[in-house]
């Protein structure tokens, strides 16, 4: 039995496969099409849904453990374990070869199949331990940190953890059943804050850090063995595993190219600028990249898996994808808007005083969330439709022109960094849109016509809590005035988004689909 068997097929409408169709047998395609197509909506719909929840939650989490943990640990902390998963982030990027897009993407694939993908990532699981374990003592020559070599070993444990669950997890989302997910993956984070922030009252520093990066993956993988529908068989040779290995070879070499390009900043910082620079540097790229992060997965998982099964439907294909860019950038140009425009407050609020230093360079980072949420959707149409080879070309052209930026701005520290870095994405996003999506169903002024009115709201909304944050001044306490300048800033968003530049169709409309798709999902048997 394949695995395929158990999605809805998503099939060329009105295609005479044996002779002249009955007038029954056409009526009875339609009504079987328009049911496929509905299926597919509400899972989508029901995916979206989880993982906005997930998402959600995960946001808050990680904003909750950083703020607890900031007050706990100092830069220096933060920045030894900076070190280390710069370089074990690279090993990490091998961690599953690319072999989940190949279970996500394909139209037909059979148990047996992902089994052998599943030892596979099991071997490269491994290896990269392994390597893991033998850079050790690479990394304390080049940083002169002997404490980085216990930190690296037991780092390395988690690739192993990682890799015995990469199948079982894409196996949960070729069938759509991101419910299932979100439980696991929230759980986990649950878990590993709990241990991280435990060992931090407990007084173990650093290795704070280090429990919670290892014990994230674990429970993540427990979860999806205990949820998951599928169990490996035992190891045996496939016909076409060739193919797939390719596939996910070219997926793998993007994954490492790309980052590369957005964590050279980091290597740099360390070498020439030290820990403490390095963890200031890195509280505030963590703090810009997690709307980024949670934004992106919520909707970018979905929307791979529902756009793969529309690879034979132009015209659904384009609706569904430009749906969900307009979603995905109507939610982060406002995040980005307030992260540069109150990025003082937002510091003070979540890390606290003696983090202030962070600030600048937070508010130079902000226009990355921008960047990254108008061009990694793009991606959504090559990995659906298959075109690896493309977006490797792309990775290829960013990494260099991203690198340049951190080189020039690093004699000028971290700040300096930030700037170059934000100003290379500022360069690179047009471009890189438009040679996505050359030859595709999309059309670039499609996008333009998507992005337009919440740009144009967003900036209405800057002006609005701007001038919330001048009548306030620096009397208020941080809190208080980052409520304020959120709410105007919200409000005046909303208004204009939804009614002066008239989105308020589209957008309840989601509205009403979601609600939808929620009132399905609670009556679907357990």
């Amino acid at each position: 039995m394949t695995l395929t068997n158990q999605l809805p097929a998503i099939d060329r409408v009105g295609i005479v496969v044996h002779g002249q169709m009955t007038r029954e047998e056409s009526k009875a395609q339609e009504a079987g099409a328009r049911d496929e197509a509905q299926g597919l909506k509400q899972s989508t719909l029901r995916g979206g849904l989880a993982r906005v929840v997930s998402q959600a939650a995960s946001f808050v989490l990680r904003i909750g453990s950083l703020l607890v943990l900031a007050r706990l640990l100092n830069p220096t902390d933060f920045g030894l374990v900076g070190m280390v998963t710069v370089v074990t982030g690279v090993f990490g990027l091998f961690r599953d070869a690319g072999l989940s897009m190949v279970t996500i993407q394909r139209s037909s694939i059979s148990e047996a199949e992902i089994s052998a993908l599943f030892w596979l990532n099991m071997l490269v699981g491994t290896v990269l331990a392994l390597l893991c374990a033998a850079a050790a003592p690479g990394l304390v020559a080049f940083y002169h940190e002997p404490r980085l070599l216990w930190v690296t070993l037991t780092l390395a444990a988690g690739f192993l953890f990682n890799a015995a669950g990469v199948q079982h997890c894409a196996v949960l989302q070729r069938q759509m059943r991101f419910g299932a997910l979100a439980l696991a993956d929230i759980a986990a984070l649950v878990v590993s804050t709990a241990v991280g922030i435990g060992m931090a009252i407990g007084g173990y520093g650093y290795w704070a850090l280090v429990g919670m990066g290892v014990t994230l993956p674990a429970v993540s993988t427990f979860g999806y063995w205990m949820i998951g529908p599928w169990w490996p068989g035992m190891p045996k040779k496939v016909a076409g595993i060739g193919s797939m290995i390719k596939f996910g070879g070219a997926m793998t070499l993007n994954g490492v190219i790309v980052y590369v390009a957005y964590n050279t900043d980091k290597v740099l910082l360390g070498r020439i600028w030290g820990a403490e620079t390095l963890g200031l540097y890195g509280r505030a790229f963590q703090l810009i990249n997690i709307p980024t992060d949670n934004l992106n997965s919520a909707v970018g998982s979905v929307a791979v898996s529902a756009l793969s099964k529309l690879q034979d439907s132009p015209e659904r294909f384009r609706s569904y994808f430009l749906k969900g860019y307009a979603l995905l950038v109507a939610l982060t140009i406002p995040i980005t808007v307030a992260c540069f425009l109150f990025a003082t407050d937002i510091v003070a609020v979540l890390l606290g005083q003696k983090w202030l230093g962070v600030a600048p360079i937070f508010r130079l980072l902000a226009p990355t969330i921008l960047a990254l949420a108008l061009i990694n959707p793009v991606t959504w149409v090559l990995f659906a439709m298959g075109r690896v080879r493309r977006s490797l070309h792309m990775a290829f052209v960013i990494a260099p022109v991203v690198v340049t930026g951190y080189i020039a701005g690093l004699p000028y520290g971290p700040q300096g960094v930030a700037l170059g870095y934000s100003v290379m994405m500022a360069l690179l996003t047009v471009p890189m849109i438009l040679w996505a999506l050359k030859g595709s169903v999309v059309h670039p002024g499609q996008l333009l016509r998507a992005v337009r009115p919440p740009v144009l709201s967003a900036l209405l909304g800057g002006v609005a809590g701007f001038a919330v944050a001048s009548l306030m001044g620096n009397e208020s306490r941080p809190l208080v005035r980052l409520v304020a300048e959120v709410s105007a800033m919200t409000a005046a968003y909303l208004a204009s988004l939804l009614y002066l530049t008239g989105q308020k169709d589209f957008y309840f409309g989601l509205i009403r689909d979601l609600r939808g798709g929620a009132a399905a999902a609670s009556h679907v048997a357990p």
